[in-house]
């Protein structure tokens, strides 16, 4: 027998415990499906040695930063696989970039011509934004080569632990994965600021990358794991890297996708968890769930549980 929908009820003073509880009994449409995001991200802290968390970097403009750099922090999730996007906005903002409150009917014309970059409701002056990540990145190149020569090859994952070393900025996820040791993967690493001031420092200078070491370090993350669970916010690259990985493990174990993507134009960012499953990029056994919403929105609730319960 199918239980039957529960009407619930708020009070005054709920804390929030009892309310992510609710979303269990509520049950229509996301609300359940939320819950069961939250049970899951729950089990993967449980229960997996690998704990991907996956993101795009848009949302590292937003105030959930903080969050992100928390839940590294207490090591709720202890591999990263994202966007150059967050490189940028993480180091933008540990630097004095400031990010603005703005609104998304904006005339864009106008903003652009006062020296402001928009994304979404958010405003970025241009001085917050590319001349503080090329400087930053170029100084931390500088570094290296002077520090360690011209004859070491560095990854990207690397550089990006040396630039976190160098934060000091409580909500930088950057420096948040450096004080826990952990890796941060952008597979996507030239498409920013970050890659262009990459790109041109090595043209005149002569420090060495090797892209694959980055992709052996997850090698070994993959074929050493006993479980991997993942919490994939949005779709991309970051999401198709962490299931193309995961398919050398024979899937993951558990699997929480977060977006706003549907399915039927065949994008990667819209596919649904069933879908990696044809792909052996999650496995048949394997407890997943969509949550159809803005990250913004729910990874709030789904950090707190995590972190709190």
């Amino acid at each position: 027998m199918m239980e039957s929908v529960k009407d619930v009820k708020l009070y005054r003073g709920m804390d929030i415990e009892k309310l992510i509880e609710i979303y269990k009994d509520i049950h229509g449409f996301m609300a359940s499906h939320l819950y069961e995001a939250i049970e899951i991200v729950r089990e993967i802290k449980k229960s997996c040695d690998v704990r991907i968390i996956s993101f795009t970097g848009n949302i590292v403009s937003t105030g959930v930063r903080g969050i992100i750099a928390q839940l590294l922090k207490e090591k709720i999730f202890n591999v990263v696989i994202t966007t150059c996007g967050t490189l940028d906005h993480d180091i933008a903002r540990s630097y004095g970039g400031r990010y603005l409150k703005g609104f998304f009917d904006a005339n864009d014309i106008e903003l652009h011509r006062e020296g402001i970059h928009r994304l979404g409701n958010i405003f970025i002056p241009i001085d917050s934004y590319g001349p503080i990540i090329e400087s930053v990145v170029r100084k931390v190149l500088q570094e290296l080569l002077d520090t360690y020569g011209k004859d070491i090859s560095w990854g990207i994952r690397e550089i990006i632990s040396e630039i976190g070393k160098r934060i000091d900025d409580e909500n930088s996820i950057l420096r948040s994965a450096y004080m826990s040791n952990i890796p941060i993967y952008v597979p996507g690493f030239l498409d920013g600021a970050f890659g262009t001031a990459l790109y041109m420092f090595t043209q005149f200078n002569p420090i060495k990358i090797d892209v694959f070491k980055d992709q052996k370090e997850l090698s070994d993350i993959v074929f050493g794991a006993k479980c991997i669970g993942a919490l994939i916010l949005g779709g991309g690259i970051s999401k198709h890297h962490t299931l193309w990985w995961a398919q050398f493990h024979g899937g993951l174990d558990y699997a929480v996708y977060v977006t706003t993507a549907t399915e039927w134009d065949g994008s990667l960012s819209g596919a649904r968890p069933r879908e990696a499953i044809s792909w052996g990029k999650i496995k048949e056994v394997a407890r997943n769930v969509v949550v159809y919403a803005d990250v913004t929105l729910v990874l709030p609730l789904i950090a707190y549980a995590a972190l709190y319960m």
